[in-house]
């Protein structure tokens, strides 16, 4: 044999005999969660299993599901993990997950609230809980004169402009639940025009969920609308944050599930089965993580901090029942219609916003029915959604949103309803901007 092809030879071999033994021994995870969690469920699992280690990618919910989507069965991660039950729903519609319900920790009650904590059949199991509401930084907050809010609908209010931030439900599913849960709390049509207002005042919106909170605890936003354990993670890493769960929000669980076709199914069982452990539960406590358990505090092991917020007490007083199969039906549609009129219209939308404020404080001081008439059409142009709640109940408009833009004419039809979407959120705040400077005028 030619020397070279020896030694191409005995690479080879070698390659392989370096390859096939780490390949057999590692479970691949796809999620959305910050590095702190992951690191943590990593160290602690690999020293107790020596002979599998974890491998993460990290990608926000969106992304986690088109990779899983796209690949083949044998080349797939083995385990999907992050917080929105709906993306849960899209992949077990897709026939993407393996029933694990043998895997769950039956400590755990049924349900938070009404709502079941595993997947009622058995294709992926809860694994923290989370709720969502608004953290602020105090120091910014006193040093801008601004009162702690408590609801979300305080964010509309003429104070708080260019004090919040947000991100957008499709780079974060974190986001997306909070948006689908005031949806959900307060109905498609009075929802939006709140969403809208809130864009109205916020300062930005975030390339991903991590920027908001990264923003509160720093100083540079004064509030955040975050999932809780951002905020959490915050204050109990002594950050000068507070956080509060508004009356409209819901409490669901952050999922864990076995993705159909992975590589190495009996050890990524045996990952999963650890997280819902209730050694894989004390690590929610850390101050990085702060998450809540889906176990109640009494089978904790007496690891609850003290003043450690009690999910199972939140789901009784919270508003919001949480509907999944709604989420997921609209869910493309609620990502898009906010990135066309709030995300990629953004200034538009902050100065239609400004000059309400402007002409609404004018008003107070000095009222004006010709002005008055003006500033409500600005409202109504402004904070009007582009799609109403008829339109999206209409299930062959969902069903465009629904099927794959792979197919060229589905593919067009979305990009020309989106289009139209932008184009009439930027006409509406202009619209909205220019009868407002003249209610303003009116008034003076």
């Amino acid at each position: 044999m030619p020397s070279f092809a020896r030694i191409t030879l005995a690479v080879a071999l070698a390659s392989a005999m370096v390859t096939v033994p780490a390949s057999a021994g590692t479970v691949t995870v796809v999620t959305s969660f910050p590095k702190e969690l992951t690191q943590a469920y990593k160290s602690a699992f690999e020293k107790a299993h020596p002979g599998i280690r974890i491998e993460i990618l990290n990608k926000n919910t969106v992304q986690g599901i088109a990779y899983v989507r796209e690949l083949p069965a044998g080349q797939r991660p083995d385990v999907f993990w992050a917080s929105a039950p709906d993306a849960f729903e899209v992949l077990a519609g897709g026939r993407l997950l393996e029933h694990i319900a043998g895997l769950a920790n039956k400590a755990a009650p049924a349900k938070v609230g009404a709502y079941p904590i595993n997947n009622p059949q058995g294709l992926y199991l809860g694994q923290a809980l989370a709720g969502y509401g608004l953290m602020w930084n105090t120091r910014y907050m006193a040093a801008n004169k601004l009162p702690a809010p408590r609801q979300w609908a305080d964010l509309m209010k003429p104070a708080y402009f260019g004090h919040v931030a947000t991100s957008s439900p499709s780079r974060s599913g974190t986001t997306h639940l909070t948006v689908e849960t005031m949806l959900q709390g307060e109905g498609w049509n009075k929802g939006w025009t709140q969403l809208l207002q809130i864009g109205g005042n916020c300062a930005a919106v975030t390339e991903r969920s991590f920027g908001v909170p990264d923003g509160v605890n720093n100083g540079q936003f004064g509030i955040g609308l975050v999932i809780d354990f951002f905020g959490l993670a915050g204050k109990y890493s002594g950050f000068p944050v507070e956080f509060v769960y508004p009356d409209v929000t819901a409490v669901v669980p952050a999922n864990i599930g076995l993705v159909a076709g992975g590589k190495n199914a009996e050890e990524a069982k045996k990952f999963i089965a650890y997280t819902v452990s209730q050694e894989g539960q004390q690590l929610l406590y850390d101050p990085k993580i702060s998450r809540l358990p889906i176990l109640p505090p009494e089978q904790m092991g007496g690891k609850t901090p003290q003043g450690y917020p009690n999910p199972f007490e939140i789901a009784k007083r919270a508003k919001v029942q949480f509907d999944s199969d709604l989420s997921e039906s609209r869910y493309n549609v609620v990502s898009a219609l906010f990135d066309q009129t709030i995300t990629f219209r953004l200034k538009e939308l902050q100065a239609a916003t400004k000059a309400i404020h402007a002409a609404d404080a004018a008003l107070a001081k000095k009222p004006n029915p010709k002005a008055a008439a003006l500033l409500k059409e600005a409202r109504d142009a402004a904070f009007t959604p582009v799609v109403d709640a008829g339109k999206v109940a209409d299930k062959e408009f969902l069903a465009v949103f629904a099927a794959s833009k792979k197919d060229a004419a589905v593919n067009k039809r979305v990009t020309a309803l989106e289009d139209h979407w932008n184009t009439s959120a930027r006409q509406n705040y202009e619209r909205a901007r220019s009868l407002a400077e003249q209610a303003l005028a009116a008034a003076r």
